[in-house]
This record gives structure tokens, sequence and C-alpha cells, in this order.
């Protein structure tokens, strides 16, 4: 039997504007497919987005390997500009490696937002590689985050 390997992280990052505006990022499906796809070269076979409580997240891809990926989430609870509450699981090769809790928060830094990100994870498989992974694709996904908000507000977008 293998071992699950749970683990917590938080990652923080400082966003330009409001958290009102910052929710947007999260909240409309073509700004949040702005800093999410960063994978050009994998074909989207699926790609549905309810944003709301009880709606469903969910994309699977296809890798230039042939291999496939899946990403599914549901959504607990949302506060518009405030925090956002999720539970999504991700696939690989149609084995689930993955399940996680995630939580957003949004709080108002004067003229900027602080975000906290918040994850408890469940892997299934792969260990600490996979946690690595995890957390390092996750920090580069809201690095990409905060350069689109900062191009929406300079009106570059």
């Amino acid at each position: 039997m293998t071992t699950i390997d749970h683990h917590t992280f938080v990652v923080e990052r400082e966003l330009p504007g409001s958290p009102a505006h910052a929710f947007r990022f999260w909240a409309e499906p073509e700004l949040k497919r702005r800093w999410t796809d960063c994978h050009p070269d994998w074909a989207v076979l699926e790609d549905l987005f309810d944003f709301r409580v009880e709606g469903v997240e969910a994309k699977r891809w296809r890798m230039p390997d042939g291999q496939e990926m899946t990403f599914r989430a549901q959504y607990l609870d949302i506060v518009p500009g405030q925090r956002i509450l999720y539970a999504y699981e991700m696939s690989f090769g149609g084995q689930r490696v993955s399940a996680s809790l995630a939580t957003v928060e949004l709080l108002s830094a004067g003229p900027r937002t602080r975000m906290k990100f918040t994850e408890q994870a469940a892997f299934l498989v792969g260990g600490d590689g996979a946690r690595r992974q995890r957390v390092g694709g996750t920090e580069t996904g809201f690095d990409r985050l905060v350069e689109m908000i900062r191009q929406d507000l300079a009106g570059s977008l």
C-alpha cells in the first residue's frame, strides 16, 4: 500500500489594485485563462468553467507525448472580492495523483491586494517530487497572475 503524502502550503502575493479587481482574474473565464494557460503545446480536450457555489471547473489536456492530464474542481464558497474556497483533484494518465482543498483570500492592503492562497493537499503518488512540483507550479502561476493584473491596470491587455 502506498503512503499518502499530506502537505499544507501557503503562497502569498501582493497584487496591484483592489480585491474586487483581483477577484475578476479568478471569476472571469478569459481573464483566468490568461494566467493559468501555461502550456501552449498541450491540446485542450475539455474546458468547463462554472464559477459559482457548487459550480465545476474542469480541464483535460493531451500533452505532446500523448498522455492526458485532468483538473476538476468544485467551488464550495465564494464571497466576491474576498474569498474563494474550492476542492479539486488532478489526474495523470487516468490515475488520480492528488486531491486538495484550496482557499484564496483577497485582503485589502491600501491601493493593493494581499492574496493568501492556502492549499491542503493529499498526494496519492509522486511523494516529495510531486509536492515540490505543485508548490513551484503554484508559485509560478501566481507570478503570472501578478503580471496579468499589472498589464490590465496599465491598459496593455
